[in-house]
């Protein structure tokens, strides 16, 4: 079974993909407010039983201050405590532990007694999970029990009994200023996760002497959490199944079975396409009034089918006419590359110097481009240029600059004046506000003097004999037929057999990948320099290699010019 088959298989209408659309949202709408209604409903549930526990501890603290000498006997118990050395209070939970504190009267009557029963009986009607008084060794970070009311004896925590506590909870609870509920969350590994509230129990000085604790036990909440849970999903379940119903049936009358009739009007007007059939009118038997979208499709449909017939008897001229436009480019292509020099080696005759240059259009044709000549017997002009634009609007721009520019060359002139005379003559007439950037060098061969000047181009890279390439940040002029009466200043360079400098377009630097990072001219030196004493036409070779890497499978948008000459002197 092919590719095309296996898909096919697999298809489902726009009524079965509209039903699961809808109980896809549907579950995804309840399953958002089921979340959204526990967390509401843990949150509340917790706040209440924190209110339930923090007003019974309050009542414990009130009733235990007026029935038993709670004060004394909490400072009895934490004086022993404190009087222990640390050795003795690691000794916790043994025998010998607890008869440190044999001199607390636990027997029937005494204040313990008392505070177990009396705590005891407010845990059960109030059926709380635990109800305790405690006292904090900050320095320890430790919790020791003043009177525990397990109702299992054997559980029970005797007076004295310390654990280890979360010092923050510990704090808040001993920096209390009174007016706040003080609530603590702490996971144990013996009791599990709980929320402790307390109140403090003060001396006549206002010193805290003792806590009065109630645990809730975080389990109940989430039993109760649970039961609520199944009875919101039940109802969930049934919201979705109903308006899962009524969505379905509703959008299969106003949005599936008239997309069926226009689907079906398609088909038959594809295959009648195919038949040959004229009568193609299936779009204008449509009478689909849903007033929306779909109605407006069916209207674009009928317009279609009537322009559709005329596009067709435009289509033969269009093709046509494309075709010539088509193998004018690939004429136009031919002559640009004509006019370059495009022969290598350039000068057979001569060698003085090596020169080699290519030139890649973004498009069919380009605005970039280089040359060089003799001016006489020992004076070389080499330049390189970048018109402003692309295709055959720079690519006529570019033909008129470089015969300007090669005509004022040929009357004598200087680096300098070419450019100046060049900039006067396409700002003369330059109503479309084209410009063409340029560098322009004149070699006297004899000497390896050599008189540059640069017209808002790149900076060229020169390699001196046995060294590298390095960038040449050469002065700027404006660019040409960018404004009249431009000057351009000229430079000298003094060139040495085995000199090489390297020329380019903004296409090089700018050159982008994929992730749309440009290739730059740190890379640029770095590919020259990778064999730099090889001939011209490898130096080009190994930097087309690398922007070419670089770029990868990312569409050329820019020319890329590059020229190199070699000058090897006599």
């Amino acid at each position: 079974m092919s590719n095309n088959q296996a898909k096919s298989g697999k298809r489902r209408t726009i009524s079965e993909k509209t039903k699961f659309s809808i109980l896809k949202t549907s579950v995804i709408v309840g399953i958002i407010s089921l979340l959204v209604s526990l967390s509401f409903y843990a949150v509340s549930l917790t706040k209440q039983y924190i209110r339930v526990a923090d007003g019974t501890a309050k009542q414990t603290r009130m009733s235990i201050i007026h029935t038993t000498d709670v004060v004394g006997y909490s400072k009895q118990v934490m004086d022993i405590y404190h009087s222990l050395t640390e050795d003795q209070k690691m000794l916790v939970g043994t025998q010998a532990y607890r008869d440190f504190f044999a001199d607390v009267d636990m027997g029937k009557g005494s204040t313990y007694y008392s505070l177990t029963d009396m705590l005891g009986d407010i845990g059960r009607y109030h059926d709380i999970y635990d109800v305790y008084m405690a006292m904090y060794d900050s320095e320890s970070s430790r919790i020791i029990y003043l009177v525990d009311a397990d109702e299992v004896p054997e559980d029970r925590l005797l007076p004295g009994d310390w654990e280890p506590v979360n010092h923050k909870g510990m704090m808040r609870f001993l920096g209390t200023d009174g007016d706040e509920v003080l609530t603590d969350f702490e996971f144990t590994e013996k009791y599990g996760l709980l929320c402790s509230v307390a109140v403090p129990i003060e001396d006549t000085e206002g010193n805290i002497c003792s806590f009065v604790l109630v645990d809730i036990s975080i389990k109940e909440i989430i039993t109760g959490m649970a039961e609520f849970s199944i009875r919101l999903i039940l109802v969930v379940v049934a919201v979705t199944v109903m308006l899962a119903w009524i969505q379905t049936a509703r959008i299969k009358v106003k949005l599936v079975e008239p997309i069926k009739q226009i689907e079906k009007a398609s088909r038959n007007y594809v295959k009648s396409r195919h038949e040959g059939n004229t009568n193609r009118e299936l779009f204008s038997a449509l009478d689909i009034h849903t007033g929306d979208e779909i109605e407006d499709l069916s209207k674009t449909m009928i317009q279609m089918e009537k322009e559709l017939d005329e596009y067709e008897e435009n289509l033969t001229k269009i093709t046509a006419e494309k075709e010539r436009i088509g193998t004018e480019l690939a004429l136009a292509t031919k002559i640009q590359a004509s006019m370059l020099p495009n022969t290598f080696p350039p000068f057979p005759d001569r060698h003085e110097m090596d020169i080699f240059a290519i030139m890649d259009p973004a498009r069919e044709v380009g605005g970039d481009f280089y040359d060089y000549f003799f001016i006489d017997d020992d004076h070389l002009c080499i330049l390189i240029a970048d018109v402003a634009g692309k295709g055959i609007p720079a690519a006529l721009f570019m033909m008129i600059s470089k015969i300007i520019m090669q005509s004022c060359a040929m009357l004598g002139r200087s680096a300098g004046e070419i450019l100046e005379k060049t900039n006067e003559a396409l700002c003369s007439n330059n109503k479309l506000g084209m410009f063409v950037t340029s560098w322009l060098g004149i070699l006297e061969v004899s000497t390896g003097k050599m008189t540059c000047a640069n017209a808002g181009h790149e900076y060229p890279a020169i390699m001196r004999a046995g060294g590298k390439f390095e960038l040449f940040k050469d002065k700027h002029g404006f660019v040409i037929g960018g404004m009249d009466d431009s000057k351009y200043q000229e430079y000298e360079l003094v060139i040495s057999p085995g000199d090489k400098i390297f020329l380019y377009t903004d296409g090089v630097p700018e050159a982008t990948n994929a992730e749309n990072e440009m290739y730059g001219t740190k890379r640029m030196v770095e590919a020259l320099n990778i064999e730099p004493e090889v001939t011209p036409f490898k130096i080009l070779q190994n930097v087309r290699a690398d922007v070419d890497k670089f770029v990868g499978g990312a569409e050329q948008f820019d020319d890329l010019t590059m020229l190199c000459v070699e000058y090897r002197g006599k």
